[in-house]
This record gives structure tokens, C-alpha cells and sequence, in this order.
């Protein structure tokens, strides 16, 4: 069968354009003077397929935001090789290429439809988590409003919305001419692909160190540039992220327990990059989602022992969180993130009844210095970061505050200015020679990466600065996982790992509303 005519990749962009929401601007304009292009918060992209209960299958991208620095005519093709035989590319016009090996060459080809891309950003977030809840306030304001991660994450909204009290925004915007495609170059000349493109590689897709079964497809973002997506079968999913995530060598109810957890969350959070037509990334924004050729038998007995099950309150997945190491004592979701504190994630001292009569909740900070001296008796205390120190001085604390130190001034001191129940630092105090600023949870860590945790004490160093002493390596909020292996060793199920981590929450099988991406 020949292939249909070829059709220049905007005519897809026109489609779009028709289908998706469009913030027209009003008015009445003059007679002869071309219409304004319509505005649009972003480029439109087509949702993923909704996830299914029988056979759910995420979108997950290995790639995102593939648009190369520069000429795009001069970049690095993107190449894309089976691991063995050969790979099938199929575009959005029907044109198919078989090889063992296929480069694609960027180029910008000019738009046939006119756009304006217009919309008010609130950001940067720490975390998805923290953009969520704050999308929450923009609730009952009207127009559109989309979370989305470019280099961090932020709220995108539509233009003359009125913010919730208290929030700042900036405009965007921008009249693009031409739009990122990519085209095949072949000695009888270069074909210019209509996306999204679909791959099939019977042995597989060799992508930087992995193989992956796939299929897979090349789709366009709300960024305008492109993403390589794996449609994943859930449970194969999980085969790519367990043993990444708590390792494969953890005992069999430690394996088990994540894979419930790692199925919970993906689940629960598969709107996370809705505004790019996927449900979840590969890296940490997500769960880490690698080889799953990695997962030995014991690892694929583990997800088939609890295969379809989630761990819900009330009949809803819940908030899934997990971490490494908890230092002893377990987060609430209000002291890691914005927002009410959740039944099931509430603080709790992590270890035998012996080490939990010690101390009391909340950890004043005389406790709380007790707790990271003589906690050794913890679940999970065996974790190379249960316990650590770290030095910050003046001029590292400059450089991690980065644009926001300059109305400081000089760096004089850093302060707790409060705690949580668990002992974390939910606000940091940096004092300046000019002025003071605070960081509140999740910004914490994310303004010191160095700092595994926000448990920590803080006293001023003799070399200069501050010494944080501190444990736990994450977050702390949920299921501890080297608490978790260590529970496994003392011969604890699965289902009895979870209850303890998350009280009051039930296994259920996978539920899941007819059409819900």
C-alpha cells in the first residue's frame, strides 16, 4: 500500500489548535486589519491515554524536553537503534521506516497557523507537591490553570485571571513563526515527520545505558520541543522502579511494600506532567524508572505477590510518599510540604517500643539533639546516612541563596525559626547584614542540596559558619526504606511494613473511574 501524501507537520499543529481550549481576545478590531492569532497558555498537546483498571498502561517519559542548544540545523541528530534487528517508525501521516538504526535531523519549519502564547506564571516550586497545593487556591477563580515543570515547577494560568491573595505573578509571552519537527534524511532527500511519531522495536530500544521494550512514541510538549515516551504496562512499570528505588537486594517483604507503594503512586499521580501529554517522568521528580531487564526473580516475585494492589483511605489511592531514611523519626506531610496534615503520613517515632518510650512528641530541641545522639537503636539505623554533619559557611550559603542573597548583604546567621512535630526544620532563618529571609520546608533542601535532611540542630562552627548536625536521608514522610529492610529482616510481612508506615490505610485492589487519565 503506498503512503498517503505527505502534509506539512503544522497541519497537525492546526488540529490542535481547533480542538484545544483557546483564550480568543475580545473586542472589536478595525475593518482590513487581520485578526489577532488566538492565545493559548502553551503549545497544545493531546492528553495521554486514559489509564485503564484491567490493563493500565502509563506514559512515561525517558526523555523530556528534547530540543537541541542553537541552530537546530547544526545540532546532533537524535538517533534512536534497536538493541538488536531492527526499530519501525511510523508517523501521524502514515509514512513508515524500517531500520536497525534511524537518525532524525532537527529543523524549524514555519508555522501555516498563527499562535500567541500568553499566560501568568506563579513559581518557582520546590516540588510538584508544593504546586499542587497551591494550584488548590486558584480553584475558584475560572479560566484555565496547569501545572507544569520547565526548569522547576510552576502554575501556568490564564492571562487577567485574578490570583489568589497574596500571590505574585509574571506574564509570558510569545509569538512564535516556526515550530521545532524533525525529519528523516535519506540519500533520495530529507523527509520532514508529522508527529506524534510511533516506534516499535521487537528486541527492544537501546536508550543511553538501557534497554526498554516499549512501544514508544516521539511527541511535541507544551514547551515546544519534543519527548520520547514508553507506554508501560503497569506492572512491568514496576519491575523498572522497584529495585532502582529500594534496591533488589532487600528482603522479600521490603520488596513487596515498595512495589505497593510504587503502584499507589503512580497511580495516584499520573496527572503530574498532564500539560506535556504523559502521566510521569524517569528521574527523581517521579520514581526512578530504569532497565527493567534489572529486576531478578526476586524482585518479579515480590510485584507478582501484590499484582493490582494499592494502598488506599477511605477507597482513594493515597499519597504514596517514601524515602530513604528517616533518621529515627517519621515526618508529617505538613512539615515536608504545604498544605493539611494527612491521617495516614502524621510524625511517629520509627523503632522497637524500647526506643519509642525514650521520647515524646513534638521534639523539643533539647529531645531532638538526645534522639540524633543516642538513636541508634531506630529501625533502619544501619543507613550510611542515619547520621550526618555538614558545614555551611557564609560564602556557601551565598552562593546557594544565588539571585535572592544580594538584599541580604553579608551573611551573619542562620536560625530555626520553627520546627515540626518530628523535630524537622520547617522554617530557616538566614540573617544578613542588610535584611533576613526565610526558607519553609521543601525549599530548604531544595536551596541546600548538600543537606540530606531537614532534621538537623544548628551551632555555629569554629572554623566559621555553622555546623547542622542531623539524620535521615529524604524527606522523612512515609515509608522509611532502609526502615523498611530492616523490618523485613525481623521477619515483618509486607501488609504489617505498610500499616506501620501509613496507620489506618487499607490494600485494595486497583479501582479506577471509566475515562480517568
Amino acid at each position: 500500500m503506498p503512503p498517503r501524501p505527505h502534509r506539512a507537520p503544522t497541519s497537525a499543529l492546526s488540529r490542535l489548535l481547533v480542538g484545544s481550549t483557546l483564550l480568543l481576545a475580545g473586542g472589536c478590531r478595525a475593518a482590513g486589519r487581520p485578526p489577532e492569532p488566538p492565545q493559548i497558555l502553551h503549545w497544545p498537546v493531546p492528553a495521554p491515554a486514559p489509564l485503564q483498571a484491567a490493563k493500565p498502561v502509563l506514559w512515561v517519559a525517558l526523555a523530556a524536553r528534547l530540543a537541541p542548544q542553537g541552530d537546530p540545523v547544526q545540532a546532533t541528530p537524535l538517533r534512536l537503534r534497536a538493541a538488536s534487528g531492527s526499530l519501525t517508525l511510523t508517523d501521524a501521516a502514515g509514512r513508515r521506516f524500517t531500520a536497525p538504526e534511524l537518525a532524525l535531523a532537527w529543523r524549524r519549519q514555519p508555522l501555516a497557523t498563527p499562535i500567541q502564547i500568553r499566560r501568568q506564571v506563579q513559581g518557582p516550586f520546590p516540588s510538584f507537591e508544593s504546586a499542587e497545593q497551591a494550584a488548590r487556591a486558584w480553584a475558584t477563580a475560572g479560566g484555565e490553570v496547569r501545572i507544569a515543570r520547565s526548569r522547576d515547577w510552576e502554575i501556568w494560568s490564564t492571562p487577567g485571571l485574578t490570583p489568589p491573595a497574596g500571590v505574585v505573578t509574571r506574564l509570558v509571552e510569545e509569538r512564535p513563526r516556526d515550530r521545532l519537527v524533525l525529519e528523516l534524511r535519506r540519500p533520495t532527500g530529507a523527509v520532514v515527520l508529522e508527529g506524534p511519531l510511533r516506534l516499535v522495536a521487537p528486541a527492544g530500544l537501546a536508550w543511553q545505558s538501557g534497554v526498554y521494550p516499549g512501544p514508544f512514541r516521539l511527541q511535541a510538549d507544551a514547551h515546544g520541543s519534543w519527548t520520547l515516551v514508553e507506554e508501560v504496562p503497569l506492572e512491568r512499570y514496576l519491575e523498572g522502579v522497584v529495585p532502582h528505588e529500594i534496591g533488589a537486594a532487600a528482603p522479600p517483604a521490603a520488596l513487596a511494600a515498595q512495589a505497593v507503594l510504587a503502584r499507589t503512586w503512580a497511580v495516584r499521580n499520573r496527572h503530574r506532567f498532564l500539560v506535556d501529554g504523559y502521566h510521569l517522568c524517569a528521574d527523581t521528580q517521579c520514581q526512578v524508572y530504569s532497565d527493567p531487564r534489572q529486576a531478578g526473580a526476586t524482585v518479579r516475585q515480590a510485584i507478582a505477590t501484590s499484582r493490582g494492589q494499592v494502598l488506599v483511605w477511605r477507597g482513594e489511592p493515597i499519597h504514596a510518599v517514601y524515602h530513604a531514611s528517616n533518621g529515627g523519626v517519621s515526618a508529617g506531610f505538613e512539615e515536608v510540604w504545604s498544605g493539611s496534615a494527612l491521617p495516614y503520613l502524621r510524625p511517629a517515632l520509627d523503632g522497637p517500643p524500647a526506643f519509642v518510650s525514650r521520647w515524646f512528641l513534638p521534639l523539643a530541641p533539647v529531645s531532638l539533639a538526645s534522639l540524633l545522639r543516642d538513636g541508634g537503636a531506630a529501625y533502619g539505623s544501619d543507613h550510611p546516612r542515619f547520621r550526618w554533619q555538614r558545614l555551611l559557611t557564609p560564602a556557601a550559603v551565598t552562593t546557594a541563596l544565588a539571585g535572592q542573597a544580594a538584599r541580604l548583604g553579608a551573611v551573619q546567621r542562620l536560625e530555626v525559626a520553627e520546627r515540626g512535630a518530628s523535630g524537622r526544620v520547617v522554617r530557616l532563618r538566614i540573617v544578613g547584614a542588610q535584611g533576613s529571609l526565610e526558607l519553609r520546608r521543601d525549599a530548604i533542601r531544595r536551596t541546600f542540596r548538600q543537606l540530606p535532611s531537614t532534621l538537623f540542630t544548628v551551632r555555629g562552627a569554629a572554623a566559621g559558619g555553622w555546623l547542622l548536625e542531623g539524620g535521615g536521608f529524604g524527606h522523612g514522610a512515609g515509608l522509611s526504606q532502609a526502615g523498611a529492610i530492616d523490618l523485613g529482616r525481623r521477619g515483618w510481612s509486607a501488609a504489617r511494613i505498610l500499616g506501620h508506615y501509613y496507620p489506618g490505610t487499607e490494600l485494595q485492589s486497583l479501582r479506577l473511574p471509566g475515562g480517568a487519565p
